[in-house]
């Protein structure tokens, strides 16, 4: 049985038995990687609270190479991005970006320019005031690295040179199509949006970060880059509905009570 070793994040994790976690990862040279951590859920046990979602750190597991399944001998923690397990907001939109991740990515695959893009994502959302726009940033280049960089300049059917209305994002066409080559079943998309998604791919990432974008604006692309990753993986993200929930309840805390609307 071989022993390896990678840096690697926890992007997922369940309960196995009654004292083991099937733990879900994503790493530097393997990929997806799922392995089993003996014991993890004792309270004694000695990975502690190393497995929490979201943590960076360095695994060394063994593999029998019959098996999909790795086994666990430990992981030492790198860096644990706290805050995004300790914010709704930015935990929703962490979870978003670890959902997609796992969605699209095939087991054993390794892209070490994903696995590079989800450790500036989560190092983003623990310090970034806008955690929507970081997701919004990390789903158009993981689009790009997954091979699916839709053609925003003209129409993917007919060439037609953009601009054109109406437009919309077509994921089997591989880009824009506009309404002549039926941009009905896509992604309804303003000037101003497909011009500032391709300004983005012009950017370094802390250029993207730092890009100042009206708040409306920046809905509508938040909006359109989460309906194009629910596109890719063929259903909604799970952490999609979580943060439609929680934008209702924050919705319903901020109305005013009949008494503050009569002062």
């Amino acid at each position: 049985m071989a022993l390896y070793k990678t840096e690697s994040v926890v992007i997922g994790r369940r309960a196995l038995g009654e004292s083991d976690r099937l733990v879900e990862f994503y790493t530097r040279e393997f990929g997806k990687l799922k392995g089993v951590a003996k014991s993890a859920r004792r309270p004694r046990s000695r990975f502690g609270s190393a497995l929490e979602p979201f943590t960076l750190g360095q695994l060394v597991f063994f593999d029998s190479g019959r098996s999909e399944l790795v086994r666990i001998d430990h992981f030492d923690i790198i860096q644990a991005f706290v805050r995004a397990r300790e914010d709704l907001e930015r935990l929703g939109r962490a979870a978003w970006v670890v959902e997609c991740l796992s969605g699209l990515s095939a087991d054993r695959d390794p892209q070490p320019a994903l696995f590079r893009l989800l450790v500036r994502t989560l190092g983003a959302l623990e310090v970034s005031a806008r955690p929507a726009w970081v997701a919004a940033c990390f789903g158009l280049r993981a689009v790009d690295l997954f091979g699916q960089r839709p053609r925003l300049d003209r129409c993917a059917t007919c060439g037609r040179p953009f601009p054109f209305a109406p437009a919309a994002l077509d994921i089997a066409a591989g880009g824009l199509i506009c309404v002549r080559c039926g941009a009905g079943p896509g992604i309804a998309l303003s000037g101003a949006v497909v011009g500032t998604l391709k300004r983005l791919r012009g950017l370094r990432w802390e250029e993207a970060l730092r890009l100042p974008v009206a708040g409306s604006l920046e809905g509508e692309i938040c909006a359109a880059v989460e309906d194009l990753m629910a596109r890719l993986a063929g259903q909604l993200p799970r952490s999609s509905r979580f943060m439609a929930q929680v934008r209702r309840s924050l919705l319903r805390v901020a109305e005013p009570t009949p008494r503050s609307r009569g002062r």
